[in-house]
């Protein structure tokens, strides 16, 4: 007598079908669906409009639905003949840029760059990793840089290790600018200047500055004040280095704490942050080698704390 597979009917796990994409580069203005009418004759009209209804087709890599979509002459229009075409969508987290090698993102304030000993799910890294497995479950992500939890701004990811490597190899020569906004306490005597140390850490997890070089690494910090106003003042910050809370323990040891930031000498403030965000992001491409720069509005809360 045959025996029975130990498990429910209907438990069985869907074999993954990938996706098949025709991509159509568009030469003339027109719109969307009469395009695809012209560009895939041999499909009746009525499955055309299916194709636009279920999101199953993507222009310059947005799905579209609607018939009357203009289209320019460069763009290019692609139809997934299996299903539809994700778009992302976080409240935390917003889609900057995506290629096949890279991610941007704009991330939140408050949500983990990466997963800890105690927390995995629910993180920058966590999140976009679901959604590039979403198209195929091969599909990897990887980090290239962080952000402190606390701290909002542009962050990149990596879709292949090779990117990642190249990023992370040659960082200093592949990153051209990094700039972050920061609301401190108080108006800094010279409006602009450099901080240079050596950042050490302590039992605690605190970061602080040593005069000992052997004790710490070297990190720079460039500043320039863009407006004071009620006994605040909103910075532009450059790095020179990339070192953790680097930019917080400079700004303290300036005599000007980030505002709300009580880890490292500021006060509460009324937006309950940390008002420091990376708002720009420069970079050479790790495989096309193409400059890419990427910018953020000043958040709406930091011009608030100086009102």
């Amino acid at each position: 007598m045959p025996s029975r597979p130990n498990h429910k009917p209907g438990a069985e796990r869907a074999t993954f079908k990938p996706d098949v994409i025709e991509t159509y580069p568009v030469a003339t203005d027109g719109t969307l669906l009469d395009f695809l009418i012209a560009a895939m004759p041999q499909r009746k009209r009525t499955n055309v409009k299916e194709l636009l209804k279920h999101s199953q087709v993507a222009v310059n890599n947005v799905p579209q639905t609607r018939h009357d979509t203009l289209l320019h002459s460069g763009d290019v229009v692609k139809v997934n003949l299996v299903r539809e075409f994700r778009q992302f969508y976080h409240r935390r987290l917003q889609m900057v840029y995506e290629d096949d090698d890279i991610i941007v993102v704009n991330k939140g304030y408050g949500l983990l760059s990466m997963g800890t000993d105690r927390i995995k799910d629910g993180t920058a890294y966590s999140i976009l990793r679901e959604y590039v497995k979403w198209s195929n479950p091969a599909n990897k992500l990887f980090i290239v840089h962080r952000l402190d939890r606390d701290t909002s701004g542009l962050m990149m990811f990596a879709k292949t290790a090779r990117a990642k490597d190249e990023m992370q190899h040659n960082w200093n020569n592949m990153v051209l600018n990094r700039q972050y906004l920061a609301v401190v306490e108080g108006v800094p005597e010279e409006k602009e200047g450099t901080i240079r140390s050596y950042l050490t850490e302590n039992s605690r997890h605190e970061v602080y500055s040593t005069p000992n070089a052997r004790e710490g690494q070297p990190a720079v910090t460039r500043y320039k004040t863009i407006k004071s106003r009620n006994g605040k003042s909103l910075l532009a910050v450059e790095l020179d280095t990339g070192r953790k809370n680097q930019i917080r323990v400079h700004l303290k040891e300036l005599g000007h704490p980030i505002s709300g930031d009580r880890r490292y000498g500021g006060s509460p403030n009324s937006i309950h942050r940390l008002a420091l965000h990376a708002q720009t992001l420069r970079f050479i491409h790790p495989t096309t080698r193409v400059e890419m720069n990427f910018t953020t509005p000043v958040p709406a809360s930091f011009l608030a704390l100086l009102k």
